[in-house]
């Protein structure tokens, strides 16, 4: 049939956290969730998926649209994570309070902006994975305080180490430091449809940041990437101007960023009528690094013209304030995804789950709804390239900033951890020496 069927067999005897068993039922329960649940991230990511069917307790049948090259991807990433039915339908919209998964950790509490606890599954099929009987994932905000407790060994493992204190960490000889470049980004999003929320009709926002891209392209050319990543980030960083990652096999190397050019973006403030400059309010996430990152923007673009207000917000307020439409500016990152397809088709096209700036064009639609049904490599590169040229070479919902290197610092008797591209910490391989 051209590619439009899929069967996944699925493994015996595997069972949820709560003790229930995942079946072929419980699969097709998870999927018809994260495609069909109000507000639910995962829906672009399927919306190629038009059946999903229990064919017996350990077989799955989906049913596409068209091809899709990204499906294996797709389920191998968060779209493809099975959840306990009888809890999601306990909690209903609140299962993100007391998750139920399968894997070698269960849930056992979130203390908002304090900790995530995780412990030792009794149902796992595999449970020699879990050589830990407890995870604690803790929040700590402050660089320094950070780097405190990880030398106190009050915590075994630092996240997001700075590019200096990696080196600082490293000549102390007590620590492991992993690092690896990301595959996703970090960039600045500018609102332009969204006056009435993510859900509702677009309209115009008679903002001249949402209305003109001509405003847009000059903010652009207001920045100094490399310039950006040496005083934020040391240098450590990737600078990029397209939500695909050097590390990707869809990068596309020919692709120069826009250089710093204030003259041309006076000019085309000028242009949009706004010779006497223009102020904003950007939105970042309220912790040492996005602030220093934000702050560095905030003086490039004041030399073009700019005056930006930053607006710090904790983490979940913004994304909640995002999706309504109450943000002009948002300096946020993606973590990234192996296939592209999830970097950019849910942001960039109409409807597109993750596209809170309500831009729509069917040109650039076509382009990647084409990228996911084609398998060749070098067909589906061109496709994105010629996407991302419209995208991010003209409209400019999304200014591209760079690529993170993922930096993780731990004592040298903690054994066997790799920083890994999508920045996730995964230990199935780590222990204790």
């Amino acid at each position: 049939d051209g590619g439009r069927t899929v069967i996944i067999k699925l493994r015996s005897g595997v069972k949820f956290n709560d003790g229930t068993p995942m079946t072929a039922e419980a699969v097709r329960f998870s999927l018809d969730r994260h495609q069909n649940m109000k507000g639910s991230n995962r829906r672009s990511e399927l919306d190629s998926v038009s059946a999903v069917e229990a064919v017996d307790p350990l077989t799955v049948r989906m049913r596409l649209k068209a091809p899709f090259a990204p499906l294996v991807a797709i389920l191998a990433d968060r779209a493809g994570m099975p959840v306990s039915p009888a809890q999601a339908r306990k909690l209903e919209d609140k299962f993100g309070t007391a998750p139920v998964c399968v894997g070698p950790w269960q849930f056992v509490e979130r203390v908002p902006q304090d900790r995530i606890v995780l412990e030792k599954a009794p149902h796992y099929f595999e449970p020699n994975q879990a050589r830990f009987e407890r995870l604690v994932f803790r929040v700590i905000p402050d660089d320094n305080v950070r780097l405190a407790n990880l030398r106190s060994g009050d915590i075994d493992m630092m996240h997001l180490v700075r590019p200096t204190e990696a080196a600082s960490l490293k000549k102390e000889g007590r620590f492991e430091v992993s690092s690896v470049t990301g595959i996703g980004y970090s960039g600045l999003t500018l609102n332009i449809r969204n006056k009435n929320g993510k859900t509702g009709l677009p309209g115009e926002l008679g903002t001249p940041l949402g209305n003109d891209p001509r405003v847009r392209e000059a903010l652009d050319l207001s920045i100094d990437r490399e310039a950006l990543n040496q005083v934020a980030w040391e240098g450590q960083y990737t600078i990029g101007c397209t939500p695909i990652s050097p590390v990707s096999p869809f990068y596309d190397k020919n692709r120069k960023c826009p250089g710093r050019d204030v003259a041309r973006a006076k000019k085309l403030l000028a242009e949009a009528g706004l010779a006497g400059g223009y102020g904003f309010e950007m939105t970042i996430i309220n912790d040492p690094q996005e602030r220093r990152v934000g702050e560095v923007l905030q003086g490039m673009a004041k030399e073009a013209g700019f005056s930006i207000t930053l607006r710090p917000s904790e983490f979940a307020s913004a994304l909640k304030d995002d999706d309504a439409g109450k943000l002009q500016a948002f300096l946020i990152g993606w973590s990234g995804r192996v296939d592209p397809d999830a970097n950019i088709h849910q942001f960039h096209t109409c409807g597109g789950s993750l596209n809170t700036t309500l831009v729509c064009d069917e040109s650039i639609d076509a382009l990647l709804n084409k990228a996911r049904e084609v398998s060749d490599l070098g067909q589906r590169a061109a496709l994105y390239r010629d996407a991302i040229e419209k995208f991010a070479g003209s409209r400019r919902n999304i200014v591209y900033l760079y690529h993170l290197n993922y930096i993780v610092a731990y004592p040298k008797n903690l054994r066997g951890y790799k920083a890994v591209p999508d920045g996730l910490i995964r230990i199935k391989d780590t222990s204790w020496n």
